[in-house]
């Protein structure tokens, strides 16, 4: 069987600004990006069918058996094993939700799905990544069910710092090479993973369900809220609360960060808040890049949405549901703009500026050469589309 992930042009709108510079399955939602959850279940490697922008970099392999698969869907094993039962050009969908197809055919973007039979799954609710709160919403959730397929048959290091108390130590698991000191670890209501050559540094307080993947530091003195993850090398001070730090992004110093998503390569300056709550507790809106306006949440508690290479200056205050883009450089006085696009530099006191793609490049290229990274030309030609088609908006 010859595994693919698809995206759904609705569903990748709404996931915007995060599919902007990838397709939906590589958001982080728990431990593990979506991909990553489904190629552990799977044990094989997938493709991808996205926009055409993103091809190149995300390869579309077809085979004679295809199983394509909603990027937005979190694998389990009930969902696993219906999907492996769909016989060909049959359609598996939920709540008017494509949850997978089996075909030999290879599809275009968008999928044309009246081609397709349909069979209704019955008597169970999979995991879909809709809306962007729901990254964070079912961000517990999810650390817990990779936690339990990251660890399972393993053994957990052991934390020989006599400093350091730990409660419900059977739902803590360290990798090799981990450093944990002078901290309180909480995992009596849910697991706490710490990564390879992850850094735990003294006086920081954890509470589980959390994660920090390789390579990530917990700043000393950090205070970790539940529902919390740090992809692979990020670094997180100050307090976090039911946030995802997808990788490679610092919020180092303090500062809040609450209910929010921050993309790759993002930085958060010194102080740096974020609001997570109305002061007249109504609804939030947030920003939609599918309908190009505010739109009403649903969620009481709602924080910050932070494109792939954003960085926000010393002090910088994000309003209640902001959704920043791709590349842009935030900074200055006053709450910022609810939505912020795509490769713009200032801020509401002085005014949004077009950021200069040569300059953004640049910048990009100097924080990336600090990990001996640098940017493709298959990136570069992706942020360059980017910066054309929403730069303007």
């Amino acid at each position: 069987m010859n595994y693919i992930a698809f995206d759904d042009l609705q569903l990748r709108n709404q996931l915007k600004p995060f599919t902007f510079t990838k397709p939906v399955i590589e958001i982080r939602c728990g431990i593990l990006t979506i991909g990553q959850k489904w190629e552990k279940v799977l044990g094989t490697t997938l493709s991808y069918l996205t926009e055409t922008y993103l091809q190149e970099k995300f390869k579309h392999i077809i085979a004679s058996d295809n199983l394509y698969l909603n990027g937005c869907v979190c694998p389990d094993s009930h969902l696993l094993a219906t999907i492996q039962q769909l016989k060909e050009d049959e359609m598996l969908i939920t709540s008017n939700v494509a949850i997978a197809i089996r075909t030999s055919q290879k599809l275009s973007f968008p999928i044309d799905y009246t081609q397709f039979e349909t069979k209704e799954l019955v008597g169970h609710r999979p995991t879909i990544i809709q809306n962007l709160p729901d990254i964070y919403l079912k961000n517990g959730d999810q650390i817990k069910a990779d936690f339990q397929l990251i660890t399972k048959g393993r053994q957990s290091q052991t934390i020989t710092d006599l400093f350091t108390r730990v409660y419900a130590t059977e739902n803590v698991f360290v990798e090799a090479g981990a450093s944990i000191k002078a901290a309180i670890i909480n995992a009596e209501n849910g697991p706490v993973y710490i990564g390879k050559n992850a850094t735990i540094q003294e006086g920081a307080i954890i509470i589980g369900p959390f994660s920090a993947d390789e390579g990530s530091i917990v700043a000393w003195g950090a205070k970790m809220r539940a529902n919390t993850t740090l992809g692979p090398f990020c670094r997180a001070g100050g307090e976090v609360g039911n946030s995802i730090l997808s990788a490679y992004s610092n919020k180092a110093h303090d500062g809040f960060l609450g209910n929010s998503v921050i993309g790759e390569w993002c930085n958060l300056g010194a102080n740096t808040n974020n609001s997570n709550l109305k002061n007249d507790y109504s609804d939030v809106k947030l920003y939609s890049y599918a309908t190009k306006q505010l739109e009403k949440s649903g969620e009481l508690f709602c924080g910050l949405f932070m494109g792939d290479y954003t960085k926000a200056g010393i002090s910088t205050m994000f309003n209640t549901g902001t959704v920043a883009g791709v590349c842009s450089n935030i900074f200055g006085a006053g709450f910022q703009e609810k939505h912020i696009p795509s490769f713009k530099w200032g801020g509401v006191d002085s005014g949004y500026a077009l950021y200069r793609f040569d300059k953004a490049m640049q910048v990009i290229n100097e924080t990336m050469k600090r990990r001996d990274k640098q940017l493709t030309e298959t990136d570069l030609q992706i942020l360059q589309y980017i910066h054309d088609t929403e730069s303007s908006i």
